[in-house]
């Protein structure tokens, strides 16, 4: 129930600031000099742009965005995010920092990654040249799904240390705020920096493991503490454990911060 509401109050602050921007900008436009006005009337401004975001693609993130300038000081803008399922970024730097631990060397080489996002937003430029230029501030929606293999749950199998492998998906919808900048190079590029932007809300999801071997009553309980032991900075991981599975559930409160530069094509 704290959850729901939380989530209900993240939403509605949203467009709380998205009615409150757009009168500001209203405003804004309505101020603008009657010289200036002259001076854009006759102006055939490109409304649209086609984006991408080269600071992911290191990563092995490819992220798109599409942005519609609605009016002058008021655009909307549609991202697309996804990275293809396999090892996990900076995988050489995680195992540096694993300070020669071989069960963590081992279980960052096997594991699996990849996600997928979705991210409306509307933006409110503070420039009085508007029509996709200068500074803006974006209220946010972001919709992630993260998939995961080979998660590797170490536990006491009476003879020794064994390894059950889960797998499974991670869903995260949050509201948020972001301020950025973008400039024209010419007549038909653009460059972006989204300066910073943080979101939160609830993330739900589940990954399973399944033994090929029934598990005794002190290994269940040892991959229970194992799987609930879990240090997230957000939220908390539960675990159902019976005789041939085990279960890793998250399902509370999720956030992530967002910033990165972008080229685009204006038409």
């Amino acid at each position: 129930m704290f959850m729901k509401t939380t989530f209900q109050k993240i939403i509605s602050s949203f467009f709380v600031i998205c009615f409150c921007l757009t009168v500001s900008a209203q405003q804004l436009d309505e101020k603008s000099s009657p010289a200036e006005t002259k001076k854009n009337a006759g102006k055939d401004h490109k409304m649209n742009f086609f984006k991408v975001n080269i600071t992911g693609l290191a990563l092995r993130n490819y992220g798109f965005q599409y942005e519609r300038i609605i009016k002058k000081k008021i655009s909307f803008a549609l991202g697309l995010r996804f990275m293809p399922s396999g090892d996990l970024p900076l995988k050489s730097s995680l195992k540096d920092a694993a300070n020669g631990d071989v069960d963590v060397e081992n279980a960052i080489d096997n594991a699996q990654l990849g996600n997928f996002s979705l991210t409306p937003e509307f933006r409110f430029y503070l420039s009085k040249k508007g029509y996709g230029r200068g500074f803006y501030i974006a209220p946010y929606y972001r919709y992630t799904k993260f998939n995961a293999d080979a998660i590797p749950i170490q536990y006491n199998g009476g003879a020794g240390a064994k390894t059950i492998n889960l797998k499974g998906d991670l869903s995260t919808n949050m509201g948020g705020l972001m301020f950025g900048a973008q400039w024209f190079l010419g007549k038909s590029i653009s460059l972006e920096w989204w300066i910073l932007g943080a979101h939160y809300g609830t993330g739900k999801g589940t990954i399973t493991g399944i033994s090929s071997t029934p598990f005794t009553t002190l290994e269940q309980n040892d991959i229970r503490q194992t799987i609930e032991s879990i240090d997230l900075p957000v939220g908390k991981i539960t675990a159902e454990v019976t005789s041939t599975t085990a279960k890793a559930i998250f399902d509370g409160p999720w956030a992530g911060l967002r910033g990165g530069i972008l080229i685009g094509i204006r038409l």
